[in-house]
This record gives C-alpha cells, sequence and structure tokens, in this order.
C-alpha cells in the first residue's frame, strides 16, 4: 500500500477430469459452454506442464520466500510451487491434502500480517506467473488471472478495450488478495468497488472425504454455487480455497461489446498537492484542518454529488518523518469546472487554519499517472498496520488523540492515512456482497516502518496506543456501528483477536465482515469443511 517517502486461453477441462490423482469438476453456474482462455507457455517449449518445485537447497528458494512485503516475516516452508495454471494448482493441493501439510497462497505479497509467511505453512504455492488477461466471449465478462497485478490489468483492459476497473492505487498490487479482500482505488466514488463488477470466479476447494477439485461460480441468481462467488466479494483470501480466474463484467451492461461491459476511465488527471508545514501548525490549527477535512466528506460523498470524479488522501504524519501534513487529489480533468472544484476543495479545507498551504497542480494522461510509482518505504521493511472505516466526522476527544501521538517524543516512520470514500461505494446494501462496509464516507490506514528488529515494540507500543486510544469509544476498535464500519481485511491486524487490544465484547470476525460474518461461516462450511484453508485472521467454522 502505501509509506512516506515518495519515490518512485487455455481450454477449460470437462467436468470430471482428472488432474493428478484429483477429480476437477468446474461448476459452471448454468453456463454449460466450454470458453476460451488465455494458454501459459514458455516462448520456445509451448505450454508449462508442470508446476516449478523450488526447495530450501534452490538459490530461488531466497527468492520466492522473500517476496513478501512485510520484512517481520519470512516465511520456511518445506517447498514453494510457482504454479501456472489451475491443473497445477489442483496438483499442488492435492498433494498437500495426503500429506496434511498447511498451504499458502501468495499473489502480490502485500499482506501486512504474516498470514502467508507462517512457520506452520509447509507449502507455498505462488501464483504470480498466473497474469493472464483476456476477454471471454461466451461470458461476456474479461477474465483476470489471479497473479496479474493492478498495473497489468490496468494497461491491458485500456490499451485493448478501453475500459478499466475501479481498483487499487499501487500498481504493484496483485489482483488475487486485492480483490477478495474487496477492491478499493481511486476511482471508487464514481464506479464503486472492484468487486461490484465481479460475475464469477474459480477456485479449487477440498471437499469433506479430500477430493480437490476447482468450481467455477458466478453470480447468476440460478447458481448453484453462488454462495462461493458471493464470499469472495470481500471474504478475504485463503479461506474457502485457492482462487484462480476473476470475470468481470458491469453489473448493468447489455451486448457483447466489450468496450462497453466495464467503465472507462478519465482521459486525463489534475492532480493537486496541498501542503501545510508542521512548524507552522498548532493544535488548533492542526485540529481544524483535520475537522475541514472529515466535514468536506461528510457533505460529499452521498452517489452523484459533484465531487464524486475527485479522490484525496490526508497524510497526517509524525512530525519528525516530513516536514508538513499534506494532501493529494486527483479529479477528472476532464470536467469543465475540474480546477473550479478543486480551488473550493482547498478554500473549504484551509477555512480557518490561519495561514496558506502551498499548492501545485500537474496533469497527466490517465493511465501515465495511475501506473506512476506510488510509494516506496526504502530500507524500513518492517511495519504495522490497523485500518478503519470512519462513518462520520471525528469528534474533538480524538483530534486531540491524533494530535498527541503525531508529536509524541521519539521517531517514529508513522502516519495516519485517510482516503475518501463513498459515493457510488455506498449504493449498495451491506448483505450485496461479503464486504459490508457501505456507509462510511473516509477509509482510513494507521501504520508505523522501522529497519531495525530491535525496535519492534517500541514501535508496536505507538501504533497500538494511538489506534486503541482513538478508538477507545468503542472498545479499541472501530466497532461497525453509527460512527463505524470496521476495518478491511486488506489491512490485516492480528491484535484483533487479542483481547488486551480488543476489548469490544464482539467476535473479531464482527470488525472485518459486520453481520456478513456469519454467513461467510456457512459458505466456509459448505466449501471447506474441514478446515483445511486456513491462517489466523481466516474464517472459522460455525460452532
Amino acid at each position: 500500500m502505501l509509506a512516506l517517502s515518495n519515490t518512485s486461453r487455455r481450454a477449460f477441462l470437462g467436468a470430471g477430469t482428472v488432474v493428478g490423482g484429483a477429480t476437477v469438476a468446474l461448476a459452471t453456474g448454468g453456463l454449460a459452454e466450454a470458453l476460451a482462455a488465455p494458454t501459459t507457455k514458455n516462448a520456445a517449449c509451448g505450454p508449462v506442464a508442470d508446476a516449478v518445485t523450488v526447495g530450501p537447497g534452490d538459490p530461488r528458494y531466497v527468492e520466492l520466500t522473500t517476496r513478501g512485503d512485510n520484512g517481520r516475516f519470512i516465511g520456511s516452508p518445506d517447498s514453494v510451487h510457482v504454479v501456472h495454471s489451475t491443473e497445477q494448482i489442483a496438483r499442488v493441493v492435492q498433494q498437500a491434502v495426503a500429506e496434511n501439510k498447511r498451504v499458502a497462497i501468495r499473489s502480490g505479497g502485500h499482506c501486512f500480517e504474516g498470514l502467508v509467511d507462517d512457520p506452520a505453512v509447509k507449502v507455498l504455492i505462488d501464483v504470480s506467473e498466473m497474469k493472464g488477461i483476456s476477454y471471454d466471449r461466451g461470458r461476456r465478462a474479461f477474465c483476470v488471472e489471479v497473479g496479474a497485478t493492478l498495473g497489468q490489468i490496468y494497461r491491458t483492459l485500456y490499451f485493448d478495450w478501453g475500459v478499466t476497473l475501479p481498483g487499487g492505487l499501487c500498481p504493484p498490487i496483485g489482483a488475487g488478495g486485492h480483490i477478495v479482500g474487496g477492491g478499493y482505488g481511486p476511482l471508487g466514488r464514481k464506479y464503486g468497488l472492484t468487486i461490484d463488477y465481479l460475475y464469477a470466479v474459480e477456485v479449487v476447494v477440498v471437499t469433506r472425504s479430500g477430493k480437490v477439485r476447482s468450481v467455477i461460480a458466478t453470480r447468476e441468481a440460478d447458481d448453484p454455487n453462488r454462495d462461493l462467488w458471493w464470499a469472495h466479494t470481500g471474504g478475504g483470501g485463503g479461506n474457502f480455497g485457492v482462487a484462480t480466474r476473476y470475470w468481470f463484467r458491469a453489473p448493468d451492461a447489455t451486448g457483447s461489446d466489450p468496450t462497453q461491459l466495464l467503465p472507462k476511465p478519465p482521459g486525463s488527471l489534475l492532480k493537486t498537492h496541498i501542503e501545510w508545514p508542521w512548524r507552522e501548525l498548532d493544535q488548533e490549527s492542526f485540529s481544524r484542518l483535520v475537522r475541514n477535512h472529515a466535514r468536506f466528506y461528510e457533505r460529499n460523498s452521498n452517489v452523484g454529488n459533484a465531487y464524486e470524479s475527485m479522490w484525496s488522501q490526508l497524510f497526517l504524519n509524525h512530525n519528525s518523518v516530513l516536514d508538513g501534513l499534506f494532501v493529494e487529489s486527483q479529479i477528472d480533468n476532464g470536467l469543465p469546472n475540474a480546477r473550479q472544484l478543486i480551488d473550493r476543495y482547498i478554500s473549504e479545507l484551509n477555512e480557518g487554519v490561519g495561514f496558506a498551504p502551498s499548492v501545485t497542480h500537474s496533469t497527466g494522461p490517465w493511465l501515465k499517472v495511475t501506473l506512476s510509482p506510488t510509494y516506496d518505504h526504502g530500507i524500513y521493511t518492517r511495519s504495522k498496520s490497523k485500518g478503519a472505516m470512519i462513518r462520520k466526522p471525528w469528534t474533538d476527544r480524538q483530534i486531540g488523540v491524533m494530535y498527541k501521538h503525531l508529536n509524541n517524543e521519539g521517531y517514529y516512520y508513522g502516519q495516519y492515512y485517510v482516503a475518501s470514500y463513498g459515493g457510488k461505494i455506498n449504493d449498495a446494501d451491506p448483505g450485496d456482497t461479503a464486504y459490508h462496509a457501505r456507509g462510511s464516507i473516509m477509509r482510513t490506514w494507521m501504520s508505523t516502518y522501522w529497519a531495525d528488529k530491535a525496535d519492534d515494540e517500541a514501535q508496536f507500543k505507538w501504533v497500538r496506543d494511538f489506534y486503541q486510544e482513538l478508538f477507545a469509544d468503542t472498545g479499541g476498535m472501530p466497532l461497525p456501528g453509527d460512527r463505524y464500519e470496521g476495518t478491511s481485511i486488506n489491512y490485516a491486524d492480528v491484535d484483533v483477536r487479542d483481547p488486551k487490544w480488543n476489548t469490544t465484547g464482539k467476535p473479531w470476525m464482527y470488525i472485518y465482515y459486520g453481520e456478513n460474518y456469519k454467513r461467510l461461516q456457512q459458505v466456509k462450511k459448505r466449501w471447506d469443511p474441514t478446515n483445511f484453508f486456513r491462517h489466523q485472521l481466516s474464517i472459522p467454522l460455525p460452532d
């Protein structure tokens, strides 16, 4: 995600086909036609027949086990399997079932916690070579393999068909975990979440008898596997099986012209950087700025509002990190009043702050801007993060907590990051998708980064104390209710399971999924009845 320094077709198997001793049955949700998809090939030798298996004695092992984004976690599996197809995944999983070995799946490697790099994981499936992107004429939907990165998806969809998905900000993020966690990004206020466009998903699952099969589940009302589709609209990764491919089509799309089946991005973007130096800010001016920002989005987060094409990020940095607090915004530059809207936004943010911020504007083609480097934390590879969905502006007490923790003694490569939310995202009911947060105005993320393991406890203390005090009125967590909507599983935080930090009295799953967690448990019971796929924050089987 974000840190602080700116830098930067293969034919489907028929139902009942046997793969490596495993029955691979493809349920098509009432669609009987076998459809074309990309073939994974070695340029000289044709299709790759088997997964590439790498063990500890292979020099590639270190590369494959250190791809995770958080340096606090490095796994030591017995083997890593670089896979290229659903069939290969099925073979690997079947072998792991036979040997009773814990499995984990890695796509982009950006999990904030050690859910993949857990010492209990003995078989790591790396899907990063599964990056095909194609148009499936039979389903009238775009097929994306789970190893494709967001940058690859944006580039291919746009260059080939002139469309896009409203996915995340960072190009290197893998589709696998990002989408099953909800898929939030800069175009969300106008177009919704990525999962709002998910038509189908293919998943390798393990039956109660230990047989491995792959299933395609769609959003069609008569699909007997629709519950599995629903669980992948925000129910988190590593819960039900191995997702291998996603299909996308707008729910209201008609016809078969692929250029009309997904949203079209802006032609260009107007970007604005607004900065307030810490040296000019006292508690009163800081409070005014933070309050103005929240109230702006409280007024401008309804569907169809004038600012639906604008997205912004407020960076509240620890005073020892950067010279100031800043906002980065982007808006559709094709709007005739784009500049006027931004000027009004700046004016409303700065009202009563007491001094003028520095402001820089730039424009650029949508794709070029979108694929530009985002943020890199350099040598500060260790991190701890926490998220929250905010429904209403913060109280004066909470703003005071922010000021306190952003100005306490000690060096902390930390921040409280606030992104705009609402608009089209909230034009859905919480139960329509497994991702339930459909009433917030801001999506926040608190994080700290550091380099030395010796600093772990001090850094943990800063972010934990900050977070718990911020949400002290609701048990140290953003408990779903009238003020908050919990947090996103893509902001994984194992502290939610620790009664020292979570005193809400609610099941920890409630923080991530609201009332949807009960339904997710039933999906888990049907599709992963032996709890084969599990990790520290996986959906547990119902009692």
